[in-house]
């Protein structure tokens, strides 16, 4: 990965150039349509720890999600992806306003209704939500992820849950140290050093 990618997806630069690409993605009976743009987050192909979080919780999830946030969207991958599915209302954020605007195009897409904005953590969020879904930042360091898991206890339901992804070598055991005060953490998956995280409040 070079400097300008990791340098651009999670903050905002408005002078970086605008080069459009097209992403797909299909599960069972159902296809995507993904707009990306330089300065995202996996700008040319869906992430894999996105792609492996998402279909791990349409695996394993058993309880109905009516709406759901999906913190740090990039494009809209996961939120849109499981509103389609569950039909479930979607909120999708990210500090990166390429992002929301992205995101914007790939619901209309798609033909999903559902919110996106611009927020800082969960600055904006006034919600409470059945489950929220993040593939964290980690290049934004760990404070900031501490705070995107951390806080999420805030916004959810009194049933809701966190599903998150992370990988082993950039903290995994760690985080899950830092957080099991607030939730009791489950690894549902481990697949190419990635771990699939479930969390509940405590």
């Amino acid at each position: 990965m070079n400097g300008d990618f990791l340098e651009h997806y999670f903050t905002n630069n408005e002078a970086l150039k605008s080069e459009l690409r097209i992403i797909k993605y299909k599960l069972d009976n159902h296809e995507f349509i993904f707009n990306s743009d330089n300065g995202v987050f996996s700008k040319n192909k869906i992430d894999f720890g996105s792609k492996v979080l998402l279909e791990n919780f349409l695996k394993e999830n058993k309880k109905n999600v009516d709406n759901l946030l999906d913190i740090g969207c990039g494009y809209g991958f996961m939120g849109i992806v499981l509103a389609k599915i569950l039909d479930a209302k979607p909120t999708l954020i990210d500090v990166n306003k390429r992002a929301i605007h992205l995101t914007k195009m790939n619901l209309k897409e798609n033909k999903i209704k559902g919110d996106t904005f611009v927020s800082d953590i969960y600055g904006q969020v006034q919600n409470q939500f059945d489950l929220i879904i993040t593939n964290p930042p980690i290049r934004a360091g760990k404070i900031i992820v501490l705070k995107i898991l951390q806080d999420a206890k805030n916004h959810l339901n009194e049933e809701g849950e966190l599903w998150f992804v992370i990988r082993k070598d950039q903290g995994a055991k760690s985080i899950l140290k830092e957080i099991e005060a607030f939730y009791e953490n489950e690894i549902i998956k481990k697949e190419k050093g990635f771990f699939v995280i479930r969390s509940k409040k405590r």
